[in-house]
């Protein structure tokens, strides 16, 4: 099953994302909330899988596929490649910071360029949606708490990155978290650690990894965080990103206004973003 948000006469309405098309969740479940928390938490993921409609062409547009998650809880150097491209040791425990809800922006929305901080960078990654209100999770039951996986891309303002003494700002501007398209659940993933992720800059191949790199794999970063955070439904996890940023590149590569980003995840579709200055 996928699940998303769309929007049509301004408004944004949850659905389901069959083969091109739109199903309308509401128009089945009228009391169905938005895609967030309650959505999750009050079991309608199983009670929208029950909804039989080969959906239809709407005319609207895909954002965002959660609403107001409590937090985004992100990975730093997951994957090996990506620690050594940046000089780093793989670190021995996961690397946790967190981005802004406020970030959140949708899979095909633009990217806007900080007038206060330069060097913007793209990162592809797997996130984790929380469906379940939970604590202390063991590894063995750590795939029993997640609602689906979706795309993000951690878009990071560097200069703001390495200038402050932790990640929080550089990581948080407005737009720097597209997510999406959708939210797709587990029955539709064959192998959750064996997936390609991609990015492309205007048609060019810049990230090309799997997550069979993982250092942390997606059970042990669910033991790791909620033995001492309590995971809520909606709760994103973006688990890291493979090598091939454009920071760390001789020369280096940072983004600029103009240019298209596409993330892509087997399986899960791709954001599409079109890069623009905040001052335009």
């Amino acid at each position: 099953m996928r699940l998303i948000r769309y929007i049509q006469d301004n408004i944004a309405r949850p659905g389901l994302w069959k083969d091109g098309r739109i199903v309308d969740i509401q128009k089945w479940l009228p009391d169905a909330p938005d895609i967030g928390e309650s959505f999750f938490r009050d079991g309608w993921v199983e009670k929208v899988a029950d909804i039989h409609d080969p959906g239809q062409s709407i005319p609207a547009r895909l954002t965002c596929p959660i609403v107001n998650p409590s937090k985004i809880i992100c990975l730093g150097k997951n994957y090996a490649e990506h620690a050594k491209e940046g000089g780093f040791d793989s670190p021995a425990t996961p690397l946790l910071f967190s981005k802004a809800p406020s970030a959140l922006t949708g899979p095909f929305d633009p990217i806007l360029l900080p007038g206060s901080s330069r060097d913007v960078d793209w990162e592809v990654e797997l996130a984790v949606v929380i469906g379940k209100t939970c604590k202390r999770v063991c590894k063995d039951r750590a795939m029993s708490v997640i609602a689906g996986l979706t795309v993000m891309n951690d878009v990071s303002g560097r200069q703001a990155q390495f200038a402050d003494s932790q990640w929080f700002r550089g990581k948080s501007f407005d737009t720097f978290a597209p997510l999406g398209p959708c939210i797709v659940t587990l029955d539709e993933i064959a192998d959750i650690h064996n997936l390609l992720l991609t990015t492309r800059v205007n048609g060019q191949l810049m990230q090309d990894g799997t997550t069979r790199d993982l250092i942390f794999d997606i059970p042990a970063l669910i033991e790791n965080i909620s033995e001492d955070i309590t995971l809520m439904p909606g709760d994103i996890i973006s688990t890291g990103t493979p090598s091939g940023v454009g920071f760390f590149r001789k020369p280096p590569i940072v983004l600029k206004a103009g240019d298209r980003i596409e993330c892509r995840i087997e399986g899960i579709g791709s954001l599409m973003n079109l890069v623009v200055d905040e001052n335009q």
